[in-house]
């Protein structure tokens, strides 16, 4: 039976093989392949993942708990180095839901130290850009003034094919789906038509691949899951961080008070994306676009 996909906010290809319930044995053979342990039971691990948190438009990746551990896990297809305070609220939403869970007896009056699990932060980038096998990420670069309380570290793993050989040669399925991405990208090339990419790198992946046979009776769905996130990763490239840094210069002008309206207007006469003036200027979608037909010009989706 094809797996159910919420039309309106899918998940991403990493966490259908990932972080699925009925695919436990390849988060625990991908969760070896990082920390280089030998764990043989996939009932070992205990997925956690809260469903309704969305990042993007798209839902949270993959959590779980193992052992003491809790691990978080996130994918990238863009580089970002503010995943540090991702991963420090959407961890803040779990251990809040695990103490307040009843069953797990937390007391936190307690006057006896309370423990919990150890939070594990990894962020798996496949983007195009240009990035190490292996970065630290850390809250701390993003705190003005003196040293931070507060400190949380995420590692960053590049997963494309042909980076981290020995991970990708312990977990078989992370190698293999990094050569999909990889073929997928190659047939764009040539294609110009992603719909066309995905079937041509389908089509060609090895039968002996384990995650082929689940992605050929999954076929539509798993298209439309790329096709999303291909959509999302090409709006942040357009839109993110180049025209981000244009509207912030637009909405600070250092030393000037400036209203709202007149953030949204600069912006607009910028060309700058509605999405991006709404939330620069903090106004709302409906007042920037009757503010653009005052000014006679097309607001950009």
């Amino acid at each position: 039976m094809a797996a159910n996909i919420n039309e309106e906010h899918k998940d991403r290809v990493f966490k259908f093989l990932f972080g699925s319930p009925e695919r436990l044995e390849w988060t625990l053979s991908l969760y070896n392949a990082i920390n280089g342990s030998s764990y043989d039971n996939p009932d070992d691990i205990r997925l956690n993942t809260i469903e309704d948190v969305l990042y993007l438009g798209m839902k949270n990746d993959v959590s779980f708990i193992i052992m003491d551990e809790l691990h978080l896990w996130e994918h990238q297809s863009t580089f970002n180095p503010n995943m540090p305070m991702r991963f420090f609220i959407y961890a803040a939403k779990l251990y809040e839901k695990y103490i307040s869970d009843p069953k797990n007896k937390y007391n936190r009056y307690s006057t006896t130290l309370q423990t919990v699990h150890c939070p594990k932060c990894i962020c798996f980038y496949n983007g195009t850009g240009k990035q190490p096998e292996k970065k630290i990420l850390r809250l701390s670069d993003a705190f003005k003034g003196r040293k931070s309380d507060i400190e949380v570290t995420v590692t960053m793993l590049n997963v494309n094919y042909g980076k981290n050989a020995e991970l990708m040669r312990t977990c078989k399925p992370m190698e293999e789906y990094a050569w999909l991405v990889a073929a997928i990208r190659r047939h764009e090339k040539i294609t110009h038509d992603l719909e066309q990419a995905i079937d041509a790198a389908l089509a060609e992946m090895p039968d002996n691949f384990v995650i082929k046979k689940l992605l050929i009776l999954n076929k539509a769905e798993v298209k439309g899951m790329f096709l999303t996130e291909w959509d999302m990763e090409k709006t942040l490239a357009l839109n993110g961080l180049e025209n981000e840094e244009r509207g912030i210069k637009i909405g600070e002008k250092r030393g000037e008070k400036r209203t709202r309206e007149s953030v949204a207007r600069d912006m607009l006469l910028e060309n700058l994306p509605l999405s991006l003036i709404v939330k620069i200027s903090k106004l709302s979608e409906e007042v920037v676009l009757k503010l653009a037909k005052k000014l006679g010009v097309t607001a950009i989706p």
